[in-house]
């Protein structure tokens, strides 16, 4: 039974506490259980607050029992990046050099509106060092694995979080996206996750990454998405660039289904290598939005491969990191990451400024692209989940590497375009493979109308054989 409640959805939980067949106490208990049974494999957590977390779910339980929980979360099990600021809690950042730095004396916006929400916070999941590469291992919190093999890796930089539910850990779990940090996770770990609009949650400090940085829901079902997306994008004025706040229930019109639009179907973006058999699997699976009753066209976007674009912006973001560091500091970073911030101080500016101006042209061409298409789909990820330990799946630590294999997700952080990843099949050696759906801007709905219409259509499992294991 513990297992049994460790795997429901948040949405069913909120039913069950609100007809008091189900505890809050009850699905803490059995996600810590999870916790203390398979964290020490897979390294999803890197702290745990196992006593703040189950005194949580008594006051939570309290709450329902008078008839007045505090909002749709109120006790749901969720996970935090340590990345974000938790009030009383150390932000690791996956960075020996956060050693020494005190407990933060504030929340992030999305931590303070998951616990205005009531939802429980269970602890921090583990990122590589300040998120900078698509795979999650740091020298300070070590390796995080795949749930699904424990060899491979879960990707990155959200790994722990995608770890963490792939492994029953938690029902909900907050992610950020840079350059495809929500879904390259998601894809390798056989679940769905939303990069939502840029500004869609609101988001402080601002990532050294500046505008490429996005915020969004990772969990086990694309309901629980939009029911996690209607708590964290509630307004916060410390964020600048947030969106003005738009009072919706993300989850209103989830079920309406992909009939009457136009969706554009690319396999390759016109230039990534894509490994063959998860171009297969995902051709296949594209065409299950024909059988929904859209128009489904094989069509590639036509923009060239902004590879060498995304790299100056992303380089010259690891370089303000750096820069503001001490020798000693410095001398603690990830070499991998050194290496990249001290590539990036060389960038010129007037190199900086082309990009910049490169990717505005970027985003002007997708905004006209999608006045001809509703939607964009593609693979989530050119590759499966691949060994961990290394930076791409033959072996290549050159930094530049995890851009080869993730050429589907960066590109769209570029645009500020919501993208969700969804199970879509997986490989024979039992791997899971994503399918990205990529929306004009703003259009978070419906993305997650498609996801959701896709995930009825095409179920799969999203509970991980750790247990055989």
């Amino acid at each position: 039974m513990t297992d049994e409640i460790a795997f429901m959805s948040a949405s069913e939980m909120v039913t069950k506490f609100a007809n008091r067949s189900l505890s809050p106490v009850e699905a803490t208990a059995a996600a810590l259980a999870r916790i203390e049974k398979h964290n020490d494999k897979v390294n999803a957590f890197c702290f745990v607050a196992g006593e703040e977390a189950t005194a949580a779910a008594k006051a939570s339980e309290a709450r329902w029992a008078a008839g007045a929980p505090l909002g749709p979360l109120d006790g749901v099990p969720t996970s935090i990046k340590d990345l974000a600021l938790v009030k009383g809690w150390h932000t690791g950042k996956g960075s020996l050099t956060s050693q020494g730095d005190g407990p933060a004396t504030e929340d992030a916006p999305y931590v303070a509106r998951l616990k205005e929400s009531g939802a429980v916070l269970l602890g921090k999941t583990t990122t590589p060092e300040f998120g900078w590469k698509g795979v999650t291992d740091s020298l300070l919190t070590g390796v995080t694995r795949n749930p699904w093999n424990l060899d491979k890796t879960p990707g990155g930089s959200s790994g722990g979080a995608a770890a963490a539910l792939a492994a029953g850990m938690g029902q909900l779990a907050q992610g950020s996206d840079g350059g495809g940090s929500v879904r390259i996770p998601c894809g390798f770990t056989g679940l769905p996750g939303l990069k939502a609009s840029y500004g869609r949650v609101p988001v402080y400090p601002a990532s050294p990454f500046h505008t490429l940085s996005h915020a969004g829901p990772m969990a086990r079902t694309v309901r629980d998405l939009a029911l996690m997306l209607n708590v964290m994008a509630l307004p916060d004025s410390r964020d600048w660039y947030s969106l003005p706040y738009l009072d919706r229930d993300w989850c209103a019109d989830i079920d309406a289904g992909v009939k009457g639009l136009r969706i554009a179907y690319s396999g390759d973006l016109g230039y990534a290598d894509v490994d063959p058999e998860v171009a297969d699997i995902v051709a296949e699976g594209a065409q299950v939005f024909a059988d929904l009753g859209a128009t489904l066209e094989d069509r590639d976007p036509g923009f060239d491969d902004p590879t060498a674009i995304f790299r100056i912006l992303w380089w010259v973001g690891s370089a303000d990191v750096a820069g503001a560091m001490t020798p000693e500091k410095l001398a603690m970073l990830e070499p991998g990451f050194r290496e990249m911030a001290a590539e990036g101080a060389k960038i010129s500016q007037s190199d900086f400024v082309a990009a910049t101006n490169a990717r505005v042209a970027l985003g002007q061409f997708m905004n006209l692209f999608h006045d001809q298409y509703d939607l964009l789909v593609t693979p989530t990820l050119a590759v499966p989940a691949f060994d961990t330990g290394v930076l791409a799946p033959d072996g290549d630590n050159d930094s530049i590497r995890w851009l080869r294999w993730t050429p589907f997700s960066y590109p769209f952080n570029m645009t500020g375009q919501p993208a969700a990843t969804v199970p879509c099949g997986f490989t024979k050696a039992g791997l899971p493979v994503g399918l990205q759906i990529v929306g004009p801007r703003h259009r978070d709905d419906l993305v997650l109308r498609a996801a959701k219409a896709f995930e009825a259509a095409r179920p799969q499992p999203t509970r991980a054989p750790l247990d055989d294991t």
